[in-house]
């Protein structure tokens, strides 16, 4: 069974696989930046074809084209810790899109996590336990 949803925000931030900052690649930047906020968790997915901005189509199927492919970073937790970390973001990513949208968090439980026992189990702010050994925070 699964723990009650709660509401959450989805940031997703659309760039080219290409884009840097510094010198690192924009999404692992982004990536990075969201862990030491100690926000829930990113993800980067990078998509087969897309274009943006520029009108330029990017896709894997040709060889020419296969460079600068789409890529988005999804990061989703509480509204309140995704919206303090948005100024960060203004600072790392100049033309890329990036979009906000409410939605709900379904925590499930796991083999290693009992109902009731840290994020995974309960609500957030209801850890009994140390459940994040690492530090990393969830939802």
């Amino acid at each position: 069974m699964t723990s009650p949803a709660h509401r959450a925000l989805r940031l997703t931030v659309y760039a080219g696989e290409n884009d840097t900052w510094h010198h690192k690649p924009l999404h692992s930047e982004i990536v990075h930046r969201a862990h030491a906020a100690g926000l829930a968790g990113a993800s980067v997915f990078r998509g087969i074809e897309g274009f943006g901005a520029s009108s330029r189509i990017h896709t894997s199927r040709l060889l020419s084209l296969s460079e600068d492919l789409p890529v988005a970073v999804i990061v989703v937790d509480t509204e309140e810790r995704v919206r303090a970390f948005l100024p960060q973001l203004d600072e790392l990513t100049g033309e890329a899109l990036v979009t906000l949208e409410a939605c709900e968090a379904v925590p499930l439980r796991t083999a290693s996590r009992p109902a009731g026992r840290g994020p995974a189990g309960g609500a957030p702010g209801t850890d009994t336990a140390d459940p994040d050994p690492e530090g990393k925070k969830s939802l």
